[in-house]
């Protein structure tokens, strides 16, 4: 019996080192933060006319102390661009992997970032509502967001709802913010796209409008570049439910002669709800009411339209008295937002940290 008295302070320092080693790896474990998968299985977008699959995914990244407090945390939506899904945006730009490493270095506050998959049968959501591309800005409000408020510790108010996106996702982000202010109060857009009018008409756009006036479906149109991508943009803002196959009208239609021909009336309509300043007089009100606001640009997009639209967009919020941040900066749109040094890091992250409420 006394051999095993003996024994006891040698097995009780033994098990306080495993526990000592076993606290170790947790605390190092923890300094990552966990993504989780969820479905819904969305009604409002069953609404459309290009074969959408309603059964949608979501990532979910949670904080590295998530798991360990009954704390609740404010919540940053990401919009993804056309032509990418959320593995891009996880995978790809390693997005969650910028967030660990920036809490881990104290520079950035826990939070939760949803990445959801807004991809389609055609170039993947314009972020609208419309009945032939799908309603989607009703899918993230009406669903995503409560889905996310249901099913995880947020706090679940505007000002601590953040919208965030990149090129059509950043204008997406952008039109969020503007129409729903109840639910998102924080908005950065990274090299937003039709915020505004380039120096181009709508009338000498690089398009063939015949192409897609001939169209026996929308097929015919994948891997035509601006043509695909136009006639994808009609679907989002000229939809028309009696008009097979692709269910839109266009900014060249056929006249009586049957020759192409500017259609002036569907060009403005186009004009009117694609490009965010010409809803200003209509959003302004609700844009001065956000706690934060930040778009930037790059300054070497091959597609200047793109910079100019940013300058002007940026003007314009001043002359209805938005206060915001917008910052045109030396590079291209795909070389510098993401890395230990991208913007996404050095720029995005601190403004929601500065901005949201914790």
């Amino acid at each position: 019996m006394n051999f095993y008295f003996k024994k006891v302070p040698y097995l009780i320092g033994f098990l306080t080192l495993m526990v000592s080693l076993c606290t170790e790896v947790i605390a190092q474990y923890s300094m990552n933060g966990t993504i989780k998968s969820d479905t819904i299985y969305s009604k409002t977008l069953s609404q459309n006319k290009i074969g959408l699959n309603t059964e949608r995914g979501i990532r979910v990244y949670l904080p590295p102390d998530y798991f360990n407090t009954r704390k609740r945390y404010p919540v940053v939506y990401y919009l993804h661009n056309i032509f990418e899904s959320p593995d891009v945006v996880l995978s790809d730009c390693k997005t969650a992997e910028i967030v660990d490493r920036e809490i881990e270095n104290n520079r950035c506050r826990e939070l939760i970032l949803v990445v959801a998959d807004f991809t389609s049968p055609t170039i993947g959501s314009l972020f609208e509502n419309s009945s032939t591309s799908g309603y989607w800005l009703d899918f993230i409000c009406k669903e995503i967001v409560p889905h996310v408020d249901a099913n995880y510790r947020t706090i679940p108010e505007e000002s601590s709802r953040a919208v965030i996106g990149y090129f059509l996702g950043g204008r997406g982000a952008l039109k969020l913010a503007m129409s729903y202010p109840q639910l998102f109060s924080v908005v950065y857009a990274l090299h937003p796209v039709a915020t505004g009018s380039g120096y181009l008409p709508r009338s000498h756009l690089d398009v063939d409008w015949e192409k897609i006036l001939l169209a026996s479906s929308y097929k015919d149109l994948e891997g035509s570049g601006r043509t695909q991508i136009f006639a994808s943009i009609c679907q989002a803002f000229l939809p028309n439910p009696n008009r097979p196959p692709l269910y839109a009208d266009f900014l060249f239609e056929k006249d009586d002669s049957g020759a192409l021909a500017f259609h002036a009336k569907n060009a403005r309509k186009e004009l009117q709800l694609f490009h965010l300043d010409e809803r200003l007089d209509e959003y302004a009100e609700n844009l001065r009411g956000l706690r934060a606001i930040a778009f930037d640009w790059a300054r070497f997009d091959q597609t200047q339209a793109h910079v100019i639209s940013n300058r002007r967009f940026s003007k314009k919020l001043m002359e209805f008295g938005v206060n915001h941040e917008a910052e045109e900066f030396a590079g291209d749109p795909q070389n510098r937002y993401w890395g230990a040094n991208g913007r996404f890091s050095t720029r995005v992250l601190p403004f929601l940290n500065k901005h949201l409420k914790f």
